[in-house]
């Protein structure tokens, strides 16, 4: 017997009515693309890592001992865009045109900031790809400087704008 408020109710009343990754009886499902046309897609997404202030020091002076911790991370932020489909199970694979990523020094703040921008000429956009790089470009991070500093705080994981598609153009707020 379903529990009440399952995902076994119609479609109207669930939680999962007008989401896509859902099929008419609640069941997950990889959406099919295969109708949609081919468009350029941008997703530029965004976060940031607080620390100690010497933490921050030894990132920025190169005296991390396990080496150049932000061009580490920038490869391991490409390669997570990459691999986004291997990590997120309803994620179509795609083929990226392009990945940049960018990372900012925030003495103010005890931070470093990433920013991941994706582009494809595909058939569904490339937010989760941005996403997915900005995260494990941070958490590369915390691997690289974990020695000097284990309290280190990621957040404020965003995306900021996305254009292409059928849905068009988005900026956050």
């Amino acid at each position: 017997m379903p529990l009440q408020g399952s995902m076994n109710d119609s479609p109207e009343s669930s939680a999962a009515a007008g989401l896509t990754h859902f099929d008419a009886q609640g069941q997950a499902h990889m959406v099919d693309v295969g109708g949609k046309p081919e468009t350029r897609r941008v997703a530029r997404a965004a976060g940031s890592i607080r620390m100690q202030p010497a933490t921050l020091a030894a990132i920025a002076g190169g005296h991390a001992k396990k080496g150049d911790v932000l061009g580490i991370a920038r490869i391991a932020a490409i390669q997570a865009a990459k691999r986004t489909a291997d990590l997120v199970p309803l994620c179509h694979p795609l083929p990226l045109t392009h990945v940049q990523v960018d990372f900012v020094i925030d003495a103010h703040a005890n931070a470093v900031h990433c920013t991941v921008q994706c582009e494809t000429l595909g058939r569904t956009g490339v937010e989760m790809e941005a996403l997915t790089a900005v995260q494990v470009g941070l958490l590369t991070i915390y691997d690289m400087v974990k020695a000097i500093d284990r309290g280190m705080v990621m957040g404020d994981i965003r995306v900021l704008e996305k254009h292409g598609g059928k849905s068009g153009d988005w900026t956050a707020p």
